[in-house]
């Protein structure tokens, strides 16, 4: 049987001029990488409370969204006037960026960094219910604590400060509202706003730096290159608050010329004799009759609940002289931590810190920061820092 077909000129067709065009389909949105990945961490968490709202930043309780059990603090930063320039500020940089190096068992962790609203920035903190070390200082009603203890929480910011030393960091803003207590009882040191990695030693430094109460006298004298020692001083200030319950250095009204006077009163004036060098720092002012450095019997006389190796290792730490005052590795080195008694395990350590708002009140807070008496807030004191409310200590 034959089989026809037809040509294919037989086919109808339409002149060239009216063909119709095909039109493609819109290409699907090409995703944003980073929006999808912050929109992925963000959904990890979730929000809980409240628990402190300050004018840099509100810290929220949130678990894993995984893990209902898993606690966790979000840290959101409020934006503020650099961030209309630079998008974040300058404390805020410097926070995540050194919270992302350091991993150590006595320095707060940071989980993850997500935004919202693709501007508020959230710093995802470990849990930290227990408070801060100011307040046990301070609750002198209901809490009390051992040479034993004290030698505990001072080996734990030893070993924190040593780390960071270790890594090119300096802290520069060490007290005991930077110090939160972990639910295991351990010490972290948080607020690494002002934080920066120790300079090259032909750049200067900002000397208006450290809350003024631990600041050391060479930044009061306005030397513009240092480096560890001014947070071995400032350790050296809370080693003598946690022995006395009080303020070691603490200048009512808090001006630079009151704290250095109360220096030279308590640890000594500072002269080219017990510091070569230090008149030709160019803020060099000593107010009065020279007063002789602090003898150790003097010491002993305040500080005697931590025995002789222990005021030998606050004199250390509080020399006037920064080139000869202790290191953090010295800390770490000396007789004091095998003396008796031996530094309480972590079960045995008090607890009352003030719970998880004491916690959101400390985060909330901009690097050098606190509040002062009334509930105002300061300023970043002399540029930076700002006073501690001791009002209630007693």
């Amino acid at each position: 049987m034959a089989v026809t077909t037809s040509p294919a000129l037989d086919l109808p067709t339409e002149p060239p001029a009216k063909r119709r065009k095909t039109i493609p389909p819109p290409a699907p949105p090409i995703p944003d990488l980073a929006s999808h990945l912050d929109t992925l961490e963000r959904k990890k968490y979730v929000k809980g409370p409240k628990i402190g709202s300050g004018q840099y930043a509100d810290v929220f309780s949130a678990t894993l969204a995984a893990d209902p059990t898993h606690l966790v603090a979000i840290k959101k930063i409020k934006l503020g006037p650099e961030a209309a320039e630079f998008g974040i500020s300058y404390d805020s940089l410097r926070e995540i960026k050194f919270l992302q190096e350091l991993h150590h068992p006595n320095i707060i962790q940071l989980h993850a960094v997500f935004s919202t609203n693709g501007q508020n920035l959230n710093l995802v903190l470990e849990h930290l219910p227990q408070g801060d070390l100011l307040k046990l200082i301070q609750d002198t009603q209901n809490v009390t604590y051992t040479p034993a203890d004290i030698k505990s929480w001072m080996l734990m910011l030893a070993r924190a400060v040593h780390f960071i030393h270790l890594n090119g960091i300096l802290h520069r803003d060490i007290k005991p509202n930077n110090l939160l207590i972990a639910a295991s009882g351990a010490i972290k040191l948080a607020d690494f706003g002002l934080a920066r990695a120790m300079a090259d030693p032909f750049q200067a430094m900002t000397f208006n730096t450290v809350t003024i109460w631990y600041r050391p006298p060479e930044l009061f004298f306005q030397a513009q290159f240092y480096g560890g020692a001014v947070d071995v001083w400032s350790m050296g200030c809370v080693f003598a608050e946690l022995v006395a319950r009080e303020v070691f250095l603490r200048a009512w009204p808090d001006s630079e010329m009151n704290m250095v006077k109360l220096i030279c009163d308590k640890v000594g004036t500072p002269t080219e004799e017990n510091w070569p060098g230090v008149s030709k720092l160019r803020g060099y002012v000593t107010p009065g009759e020279v007063v002789a450095v602090r003898g150790r019997e003097e010491w002993m006389a305040g500080f005697r609940a931590v025995g002789e190796s222990g005021v030998d290792l606050l004199m250390g730490m509080l020399t006037l002289d920064p080139r000869r005052r202790v290191t953090a590795e010295g800390v770490l080195g000396h007789a004091y931590w095998g003396a008796e008694p031996r530094a309480s395990r972590l079960e045995d350590l008090p607890r009352r810190g003030g719970g998880v708002e004491i916690m959101g009140d400390s985060l909330k807070e901009r690097g050098g920061e606190l509040p002062r008496e009334g509930g105002k807030k300061g300023g970043r004191g002399d540029g930076v820092a700002r006073k501690i409310d001791f009002g209630g200590m007693r």
